[in-house]
């Protein structure tokens, strides 16, 4: 079944837009849960969790690109069960790999804050578009898709020190970016 009927079934609220989407892009969300979560019963739960978030934004909501719509919910419902998982109270307090790098970036909710996250986000979103092509892949794989720097350089026929070079030197030229733009780090 292609997007359009897909997106039509939510818009009529047929849940059988459950079963296809589950269907034809189930497979993508777990592939991007798996590299934020260890355990299998985890990456089924971040599933359901995109399933029930797709059919309570659509509508209102009509992506024009569904796959890349369902990997931005898959990506963040997979983040905040990492970080439910890892919280201190439960034991653990190990930085997700957007932490790693988005640290930066508050969560508040006071509108100034929501502003200036937003105003970051077209700023990195920029920034990135400006970048050689190598350095953008490298750097979405791991912060956006969250692979690991073993799994980017297996994916990029590189070394792993040639990824994390890459990453690191990314991190520093986009701060310094950020900064010349007059986000506050």
């Amino acid at each position: 079944m292609n997007d359009e009927k897909i997106i039509e079934l939510y818009f009529s609220r047929d849940e059988t837009a459950l079963d296809e989407t589950q269907k034809k892009y189930g497979g993508l969300c777990r592939y991007i849960a798996s590299n934020f979560l260890a355990l299998p019963e985890d990456r089924e739960e971040c599933v359901n969790d995109v399933l029930l978030a797709l059919w309570n934004s659509i509508p209102p909501e009509k992506p024009k690109n569904l796959p890349g719509y369902i990997s931005e919910v898959a990506r963040r419902q997979a983040v905040n069960k990492s970080r439910a998982n890892n919280a201190w109270k439960r034991g653990g307090g190990i930085q997700t790999v957007n932490e790693e790098f988005l640290s930066i970036l508050d969560d508040g909710t006071d509108l100034a804050e929501q502003f200036e996250a937003k105003r970051a986000g077209e700023l990195i979103s920029r920034y990135l578009r400006g970048c050689p092509d190598f350095e953008r892949q490298v750097f979405l794989m791991r912060y956006y898709f969250g692979m690991t720097p073993y799994g980017i350089a297996k994916r990029m026929k590189c070394g792993e020190s040639k990824v994390k070079m890459t990453l690191l030197r990314t991190r520093e030229k986009l701060a310094a970016y950020l900064t010349k733009e007059g986000i506050m780090l």
